[in-house]
């Protein structure tokens, strides 16, 4: 009963890609988005390639509702943005680690 359970929760798993080009894009966009398997290639393919995750299933909710590559509705900039800050201060972290190591 306990394996049934675990599968139909991570069949229920979404997952929202962003990306932004400060140059081209107005807004963030939606580049991938899934759920079960395709959520979990998308993890994977993140983690594989130190992409920042963060896990907040209200955006995710939200964000899915949207097609990909359509911005962000600008309802979302300042959650997005918060989101963004965060991922700027692990790469930042990162590099300094990097840096420290060589």
């Amino acid at each position: 009963m306990s394996n049934h359970y675990k599968s139909i929760q991570k069949s229920q798993q979404r997952a929202v890609a962003l990306n932004y080009d400060g140059e081209k894009d107005e807004a963030p966009k939606v580049k991938a988005k899934g759920r079960g398997y395709v959520a979990d290639q998308l993890v994977d393919i993140a983690e594989k390639n130190n992409i920042p995750i963060q896990e907040d299933s209200s955006l995710v909710e939200l964000l899915a509702q949207l097609e990909v590559n359509e911005q962000i509705p600008t309802e979302l900039y300042e959650v997005v943005a918060e989101l963004f800050a965060f991922i700027y201060r692990i790469d930042r972290q990162m590099d300094t680690k990097s840096n420290a190591n060589e």
